[in-house]
């Protein structure tokens, strides 16, 4: 066993301790470093579902409370000199930044401080989200400074990286390693049908309305946040409705989730008199494990960078139908491994579920092709294994 005076020390940074895919990265890389080599420590701004499961791993966790993802000019400041004092406490030889504000902040107080390594990894830009342009600019160029400031940049994605290029001196600040997977051990169909219907009777205090026989299951993993386009996925529901004669060709659909656009989601879904149809479960331990339930699964966001949610349904053999944007066509080809759509298009979504309803062939061969795909490109001991090389050039 290596001497501890011998180990680099990594501390890796995130803004937000919810799950979601710059969580899942983060507990991914911190539970696989080698213990021989690296001493790992984790700097989060909240508790949350991430903290829990890293003290699970016997991972030393620390929180920052005065670190919000909202912008707030004196939390931020207090931030800043709060990084600053955990930083020369901890005496890092490698800090890892995740999330946008931690990013920028962390990147300034590790130059301050001369650390030895500063690496940023870009999960997805800001600016990919609704918002002015005034605010487009501003946090287009704060990325920018964030870069500048890390001394390497990883992106998940081409895409991401090529959404950020901004001459020679940038550019050779940016490497691309794509998220991976580990092997999830999935429940079989039938329990995790079983568990998902429990779930949806306690919600609904009472048995399912609808006739399940024959029916087909659509779902998805998402934060319930704008960025996911999950109304998309209700419009679609709701055009498939007025397109029949009767309901009887509905899909049963879930949504895994939680955040904060759930009681609008809700008012949708309402407004079409698809509560019988359409069920929001909430947050899902291991929701992963639950895939194989679905027949089909969506993500149909307006923004992304390589989402997890996509690899796991992909591991899952499930056909995928998703939207055109950011890393995902690195994942999907179209029509080769599942259906690409374009965002904040419901009617492409509808006709994409009628065509796997209406091609049964075509959802056996998307499933077999995007199953190798992850397996051959998506693994977590490649993500791993490239970004210690970061660590020790």
């Amino acid at each position: 066993m290596a001497d501890i005076d011998n180990k680099k020390k990594i501390l890796y940074c995130i803004t937000k301790a919810n799950w979601g895919g710059a969580q899942k990265y983060v507990y991914d890389l911190a539970t696989s470093m080698n213990p021989d080599l690296y001493e790992i420590v984790v700097l989060v701004g909240s508790t949350g579902t991430l903290v829990s499961r890293l003290q699970e791993r016997n991972v030393r966790v620390i929180t920052l409370g005065s670190l919000i993802r909202d912008v707030s000019l004196l939390k931020d400041i207090k931030a800043f000199g709060d990084l600053l004092k955990i930083f020369k406490q901890e005496k890092p030889d490698i800090i890892h930044l995740n999330s946008s504000k931690m990013g920028l902040l962390g990147a300034l107080a590790g130059r301050v401080l001369r650390i030895k390594k500063i690496i940023f990894t870009g999960h997805g830009w800001a600016f990919n989200e609704e918002r002015n342009k005034l605010q487009k600019k501003i946090i287009f160029w704060l990325h920018k400074l964030t870069i500048a400031l890390s001394h390497k940049t990883i992106a998940v994605s081409e895409q991401t990286k090529a959404q950020i290029r901004g001459g020679r001196f940038l550019n050779k600040k940016i490497v691309v390693i794509r998220n991976g997977l580990e092997e999830i051990e999935f429940m079989n169909r039938e329990i995790a049908r079983v568990k998902i219907l429990e779930k949806i009777k306690q919600i609904n205090q009472g048995e399912l309305l609808i006739d399940l026989e024959n029916r087909l299951w659509l779902g998805t993993i998402s934060e319930l946040h704008k960025n996911k386009g999950l109304k998309y996925i209700i419009e679609a529901i709701h055009l498939l409705d007025v397109d029949g004669d009767d309901r009887s060709g509905l899909p049963l659909v879930i949504i895994i989730g939680d955040g904060e656009r759930k009681e609008k989601l809700q008012e949708r879904i309402n407004r079409y008199n698809l509560q019988d149809y359409i069920f929001m479960l909430g947050r899902v331990e291991e929701a992963e494990k639950y895939l194989k339930a679905f027949d089909i699964f969506s993500l149909t966001s307006i923004t992304e960078a390589l989402p997890y949610a996509l690899l796991e349904a992909g591991q899952a053999g499930l056909p995928i139908i998703a939207s055109n944007v950011g890393g995902i066509p690195e994942i999907i080809d179209d029509m080769q491994s599942g259906i690409l759509v374009r965002p904040k298009e419901p009617e492409e979504i509808e006709k994409g579920i009628k065509f796997l309803i209406e091609n049964p062939e075509k959802v056996k061969f998307f499933s077999q092709n995007i199953q190798t795909k992850i397996k051959e490109n998506y693994n977590i001991d490649t993500m791993v294994k490239n970004t210690v090389e970061i660590y020790n050039k």
